[in-house]
C-alpha cells in the first residue's frame, strides 16, 4: 500500500488547478441513487453491500479520495450535480463546504438523537459537526490520534509520551528511526517538534525554528516511505526503533497482526495549550445536490447501526476506533482482539493530549522548506 488516507496535503497549493467534470455515472431518478464521496472504508462490500441490499432498485456508488481538497475541488468543480454524500475530515465541512454552500444542513430531529450514544467527546455533540448558525452539517465517525509509533520492546511508552516530539532530537536516535512521509502531517508534526503552533501563521524566527527541525529529522532519519506496510515491518524487524509521523491508524494493521509491541504514542505535553498530538476526525455531510437523493440521508443513518459502525471501523486493512463506541450495542460488536489493535486501553487519555486537526496556516511557505529539508 503506498498511498493512503492520511496523505492528503491541504493548503492553498492543493487547492489549485480545479479539474473540469465530466458526467462519471449515469443519470438516474434522485430516489434510485446514492453516490459518495469518501475516504477509503465506505466503499468497501462491508459498508456498502447491506445497503445496496436494502435498496435493490438503487444504484449506489462510492469513489474513494486520495486528499480531503481533491475531493471539496470535485465539488467546485461542478460535482455537486454527482455526488449526494461527501466524507472528509474535521475542519473543511464548517469552515469551507458549508459557507460556499456545497453542503446543505441535516435534519436534527432525525439526527441529533444519534449524538447521544456516541462517546462522551462527541455527544456533547461534537463542535464542528454544526455551522456558525447552529445548523447540523455533518456526523462524526471514525477518528484516531496521530503523532508517531515505537517499538515498545526498544523505548518504553512511558518513555516515548514523556519524551514527545523531542524523541526524534536526541542524537541516540540517529539511524534510528524512519519518517512516514505524508507531507502534511509531517509538517504539522515538524511544527509541534519546534514549539510551534502548526494551525497558526509561522513567520521570521519561528521559520527558522521550522527549517532546522526539518533538516535534522531529516538528517537524522534511516528511512523515507510513504507506505505504512514497510514502515511497520521495518519496526517490527528492528530496524528502526520508532517512526515519525503515525498512530492508531498506521499500528494497528500490524497490532492485530499480533505485533502489539508497535505502539502509536500521543505526547503527554506541548507547545498548543499544554497539547502535542492532534486528532483527525471525520464528518460525512450532505451535498447540496440540486437533485437531492432521499437515500443519502437514509444511507448516513445506515452507517450509525450497530453492525456498520463495526464494518466502518474494521475494514480496508486499517483500523479505527468511531464516536459510535458509546453505544453498548456497537461496543459488543467488538472483540479484545480488536479493541487492543486500536489502543482503546489509552485512547481517552491521548484524545485529551491531542489538537482538533486544523488547515496549516502557512502551509506553502512551509512546504517548501520542507522539501529542500528532504532533498537535502
Amino acid at each position: 500500500m503506498t498511498l493512503t488516507r492520511r496523505q492528503f496535503t491541504g493548503g492553498a497549493a492543493a487547492l489549485a488547478g480545479l479539474a473540469a467534470a465530466g458526467p462519471l455515472f449515469p443519470a438516474r431518478a434522485a430516489d434510485d441513487r446514492m453516490n459518495i464521496l469518501c475516504w477509503e472504508g465506505y466503499n468497501s462490500d462491508e459498508v456498502l453491500g447491506p445497503f445496496r441490499k436494502a435498496h435493490p432498485d438503487a444504484t449506489v456508488r462510492a469513489e474513494s479520495g486520495t486528499s480531503d481538497p481533491d475531493m471539496i475541488n470535485k465539488l467546485r468543480a461542478g460535482e455537486v450535480n454527482v455526488w449526494d454524500l461527501i466524507n472528509v475530515n474535521q475542519p473543511w465541512a464548517r469552515d469551507q463546504l458549508y459557507p460556499e454552500n456545497l453542503i446543505k444542513a441535516l435534519d436534527k430531529e432525525r439526527f441529533m438523537p444519534y449524538f447521544e450514544k456516541m462517546l462522551p467527546q462527541f455527544a456533547a455533540p461534537y463542535p464542528l459537526s454544526f455551522a456558525e448558525n447552529g445548523d447540523l452539517i455533518g456526523m462524526p465517525q471514525r477518528y484516531g490520534p496521530f503523532s508517531f509509533v515505537v517499538n515498545t520492546d526498544v523505548i518504553s511508552q512511558e518513555m516515548a509520551e514523556d519524551q514527545g516530539w523531542n524523541l526524534f532530537l536526541d542524537e541516540k536516535m540517529k539511524d534510528r528511526f524512519g519518517v512516514l512521509t505524508y507531507d502534511n502531517w509531517n509538517i504539522i508534526h515538524m511544527c509541534l517538534t519546534a514549539g510551534l503552533d502548526p494551525f497558526k501563521p509561522v513567520e521570521g524566527d519561528d521559520e527558522a525554528k521550522f527549517k532546522k527541525v526539518a533538516e535534522d529529522i531529516f538528517a537524522g532519519s534511516k528511512l523515507l516511505t510513504d507506505d505504512l506496510v514497510a514502515m511497520n515491518t521495518a519496526l517490527i524487524n528492528g530496524e528502526i526503533d520508532a517512526y515519525f509521523t503515525g498512530g492508531t491508524y498506521t499500528a494497528s494493521p500490524a497490532r492485530y497482526d499480533g505485533a502489539t509491541n508497535i505502539r502509536g504514542i500521543t505526547p503527554k505535553s506541548g507547545p498548543v495549550d499544554g497539547k502535542g498530538g492532534v486528532v483527525w476526525i471525520e464528518l460525512t455531510s450532505a451535498v447540496n445536490n440540486p437533485d437531492p437523493s432521499s437515500l443519502a440521508e437514509d444511507f448516513l443513518e445506515f452507517v450509525q447501526s450497530p453492525d456498520i459502525s463495526h464494518a466502518v471501523a474494521f475494514t480496508e486493512g486499517t483500523y479505527n476506533p468511531v464516536s459510535q463506541m458509546g453505544n453498548p450495542d456497537v461496543m459488543s460488536k467488538f472483540t479484545a482482539d480488536e479493541l487492543d489493535a486500536i489502543q482503546w486501553d489509552t485512547l481517552d487519555a491521548e484524545m485529551s493530549r491531542s489538537l482538533d486537526y486544523d488547515v496549516v496556516a502557512s502551509y506553502d511557505k512551509l512546504i517548501e522548506i520542507y522539501t529542500q529539508a528532504r532533498r537535502s
